[in-house]
């Protein structure tokens, strides 16, 4: 039970990326088309959640890890869209990695603030 909640928050958090991405593009926030934006990124969290399980000695809750999630959810997820030919714009890029920072940054800062 101790890593489920930190890896429902991650998903819950990229997939809430996601849908805001498709609605401030006014992509519509069918369950398909969010499920489909956030797949690429959905992977990179997965692969983030495997490498740092391994070269990490600190949990999921750590900020450490969270930023291998981060990066990973980035490189993987742009990488992912590079090849299916969506968008990877510069700006995009950038604006990706703040907000999956804040997000996937953020609920650990707070436990952390809080507990």
């Amino acid at each position: 039970m101790s890593r489920l909640l930190p890896a429902v928050l991650d998903v819950v958090l990229v997939v809430v990326f996601a849908a805001v991405g498709r609605r401030s593009h006014a992509e519509g926030l069918d369950v398909a088309g969010v499920l489909r934006t956030a797949l690429p990124f959905l992977v990179g969290t997965a692969a983030g959640w495997l490498v740092a399980s391994i070269v990490l000695d600190g949990g999921p809750r750590t900020l450490g890890y969270g930023a291998v999630v981060v990066a990973l959810t980035v490189v993987v997820g742009m990488g992912l869209r590079a090849l299916a030919a969506q968008g990877t714009a510069p700006s995009f890029v950038v604006v990706a990695t703040v907000v999956l920072s804040v997000l996937l940054l953020g609920w650990r800062l707070v436990a952390r603030l809080v507990g």
